[in-house]
């Protein structure tokens, strides 16, 4: 059967039927307008807009009788997206700000880390280098030609600590360091971890600004359901050749 054999009244009822058991959305109810003169005519019904109106926007006042329906849910479409796009800015600014927190504590755990391993590093030159006087110590009670002996000799006389209690102290010291390194990283990697975290939450608030918002997509616009009308409206005529 041909769409255009069916009466206005059956069309309209088939129009409010799918509105009414929320067959149909706004979105659905523009890909028809735009598939024929006619049906554009119909979508235009102002109880099918009232309906939309009081399911989509139940909080807002009731619609002015001097203003269509589809004029007012329009405006209030708009004004929600508005504020969904605000609030969207402002979910980019703070995953900005987060990124930049993470990114200014990597840092300074990579200074922290620098520090303690050169700290290290020293402390591991200096046990060496009295672990070498120790020796020379040990080796001066035990015959050695006179320029070994002589060698030993400066290396106990340049140092003016205790050797024993210095390298205990030293070699917690080191263990400590090691502790202190192993922390950090741990830290490190946290932190880094949750940088990459919030840099891929925030491709994907970039790439879906409102992925998970109703009422958001090409707004009232008809032209946003080109493609999917072009279709329905490409089949429509099939069937009325084939009619």
């Amino acid at each position: 059967m041909a769409m255009t054999s069916l009466p206005d009244e059956l069309w309209t009822r088939i129009l409010e039927i799918g509105v009414q058991s929320r067959g149909f959305t706004y979105k659905d109810l523009c890909c028809l307008s735009i598939s024929s003169r006619r049906l554009r005519r119909l979508s235009n019904d102002d109880s099918l807009w009232s309906h939309f109106l009081s399911s989509d926007f139940p909080l807002y006042p009731s619609a002015s009788p001097l203003v269509s329906s589809k004029s007012i849910y329009k405006l209030r479409f708009e004004k929600v997206r508005e504020k969904r796009i605000a609030a969207q800015r402002r979910a980019l600014l703070r995953k900005e700000s987060q990124i930049a927190e993470h990114s200014r504590k990597i840092r300074e755990f990579e200074n922290r880390l620098a520090e303690e391993t050169s700290k290290m590093k020293a402390t591991l030159s200096e046990v060496s280098n009295l672990r070498k006087v120790r020796e020379a110590s040990v080796a001066l009670n035990v015959w050695q030609p006179e320029v070994v002996r002589g060698r030993h000799k400066e290396l106990v006389e340049q140092s003016v600590v205790p050797v024993e209690s210095r390298v205990n102290t030293l070699e917690m010291e080191f263990k400590v360091c090691k502790q202190q390194i192993l922390v950090l990283k741990k830290a490190y990697n946290d932190e880094k971890q949750r940088l990459d975290t919030a840099k891929e939450e925030l491709s994907s608030l970039k790439y879906h600004p409102l992925q998970n918002q109703e009422l958001v997509g090409g707004g009232l616009d008809e032209s946003h359901a080109n493609i999917k009308t072009k279709k329905l409206k490409r089949s429509n005529d099939n069937k009325g050749k084939k009619s």
